[in-house]
């Protein structure tokens, strides 16, 4: 996993040094900016959900489907994040519809999840949790009580995130083998 972070270093640090991005950091994101983007994240959030399901059937292994139970969990937590927002924001959830962007990577998601192989499946996942860790401990320094994105940050800054991305990552490794069809799934899910 190490190795395919290193590889997609320019895409996170493009990330990171993206307007929205910095937006969060300051607190100055525009809230109307916000809202969309929660709305997206939800949707992409729910076909997280199926694709870590049809990734624990694909599982021989049952301290594999135990872990992405876990995941599971963690994206719940992540959506019930959101709910709040969408409470206190008025965002309307229940009609999301996704724009091109978030539909090209669930779509690719769910097909690898489909009809790839468990360490593609893995490939395609990991880059999602590491950016977000990695973004949100980058955040973590503009952190206060009274941050309007505080909760983003100490979410994606939180150390139960970090240990559900390192537990995938774990699990990369150790199902993965080095070759083309993982080394573009990730860098294609980055």
């Amino acid at each position: 996993h190490e190795l395919l972070w290193q590889r997609s270093a320019d895409l996170a640090q493009r990330c990171l040094d993206h307007a929205f991005v910095q937006g969060l950091a300051r607190g100055t994101l525009d809230h109307e900016a916000f809202k969309r983007y929660v709305a997206q994240d939800v949707f992409f959030l729910r076909a997280f959900l199926r694709a870590y399901a049809l990734a624990a059937a694909h599982c021989e292994d049952l301290d594999d489907v135990r872990l992405f139970h876990e995941l599971m969990g963690g994206v719940w937590e992540e959506l019930r994040l959101h709910a709040g927002y969408a409470a206190q924001l008025g965002i309307e959830l229940s009609n999301v519809q996704p724009y091109s962007a978030t539909r090209a990577y669930t779509d690719f998601l769910l097909r690898v999840a489909c009809q790839g192989h468990l360490d593609e499946t893995v490939a395609a996942m990991v880059p999602c949790m590491r950016l977000y860790t990695f973004l949100g401990s980058q955040l973590s320094s503009s952190y206060h009580a009274q941050h309007p994105y505080g909760d983003w940050i100490a979410t994606y800054s939180s150390e139960a995130f970090q240990m559900l991305t390192a537990q995938l990552e774990r699990l990369l490794d150790r199902i993965a083998r080095d070759g083309p069809s993982v080394r573009d799934a990730y860098r294609y899910a980055m």
